[in-house]
């Protein structure tokens, strides 16, 4: 009896197993299976923040444009075989004058810019400033309307302040990138031993083709000209830099009347810094002086090899300590073309100063 009874329970219990699962398999199968679109989930309205950066690209993106570059090794197309590059600019006037970067067309051959309305337009390059990395383009012509960019202030500019980033990394056009500035009044080396001073850092993400593209303030202005990453693999690391506007906007409206910009200088070619180092100074081995350059004329002296004579070292400038020719170079953009510096030289042992005239060595 009490066999019988446990194999009643042990049916029961089975069959009670047996339809939970096959009640679970077709509840899950059947019952709760989306095979037909599902209803959208309403939301509620856009944050202030994700309104105000839609507004800030509606309004910018415009401006913003794709250029193209040819370095052709052999005569061919825009954009055929041979060396090709690509990179990032804006708008500077109605007038189709478009700002990029100096690197993004060194050595082009050919440039096109693609605007905002898909039209590829051929440019000409008419002016670069290698030592600020800015270049001017000129539109052939064009019958879009064309949206200059706003002007802002890189003056005022705080730490934390949030910036904006458009332009065209890895080729993928119109791209947005939102970070802070991250520092201020960095240096950034450019060729011919000079460095841009002022330089904005900033963690919004930049990346090859964004070179040449505005960096934007909250209320959508230019603030600086993305210029270069910090990065072992060339890609963003969070670490990029900016040329300030104070900057572009004393440069550009010249290389759109000059094609060039002055270059402070005295007229004299320098030794390498191994040589200061050798010679255990600190400063600016003078290894040769212009003649009838105001360093000549100031009675500056370079390498003396008939008498086997060292240069003078240039050790400050202004007062302030020199240590390379970026450091001269700062100190000369800011007495100016025409004005005075006054310059610290070690001679023979002997420390003297001299007043030297700021030239235009361009």
């Amino acid at each position: 009896m009490g066999g019988q009874r446990f194999w009643r329970y042990m049916l029961v219990w089975a069959l009670l197993v047996a339809t939970i699962w096959f009640g679970d398999r077709f509840v899950r199968g059947v019952l709760l299976t989306a095979d037909e679109p599902r209803a959208v989930t309403p939301r509620g309205s856009l944050s202030e923040t994700e309104r105000s950066t839609i507004s800030l690209f509606d309004a910018t993106a415009p401006s913003v444009v794709y250029i193209f570059t040819d370095r052709a090794e052999a005569p061919g197309e825009l954009g055929g075989r041979g060396t090709r590059g690509a990179g990032s600019g804006f708008i500077w006037d109605a007038a189709g004058h478009v700002v990029t970067n100096h690197h993004v067309v060194e050595g082009a051959t050919r440039v096109a810019v693609r605007l905002d309305n898909g039209e590829a337009i051929p440019a000409t390059v008419i002016g670069t400033a290698p030592n600020s990395d800015l270049a001017v383009l000129r539109l052939s012509e064009t019958r879009a309307a064309l949206r200059a960019i706003p002007i802002g202030s890189s003056t005022d500019l705080k730490v934390g302040q949030s910036v904006f980033a458009i332009g065209n990394p890895f080729g993928l056009t119109r791209s947005l990138s939102t970070g802070v500035i991250s520092a201020l009044e960095r240096r950034l080396p450019t060729g011919g031993g000079r460095e841009i001073v002022g330089v904005i850092q900033t963690d919004a993400a930049i990346n090859p083709g964004n070179s040449g593209g505005p960096l934007l303030d909250s209320a959508g202005r230019l603030i600086g000209v993305n210029t270069a990453i910090l990065s072992g693999s060339g890609s963003s690391a969070g670490i990029g830099f900016a040329v300030p506007v104070s900057t572009v906007n004393r440069i550009v409206p010249a290389l759109i009347r000059e094609g060039k910009v002055p270059t402070p200088g005295i007229g004299i070619r320098v030794a390498p810094e191994e040589i200061a180092a050798q010679l255990g100074v600190s400063g600016v081995v003078i290894a040769e002086v212009i003649p009838g350059s105001a360093a000549d004329r100031a009675g500056l002296r370079g390498f003396g090899r008939a008498a086997q004579r060292v240069g003078d070292v240039i050790t400050h400038a202004e007062g302030k300590p020199v240590s390379s020719l970026a450091d001269l170079a700062t100190e000369l953009d800011r007495a100016g073309i025409g004005h005075s510096v006054t310059l610290t030289v070690l001679r023979d042992g002997r420390s003297f100063t001299v007043d030297v005239t700021v030239i235009d060595i361009s």
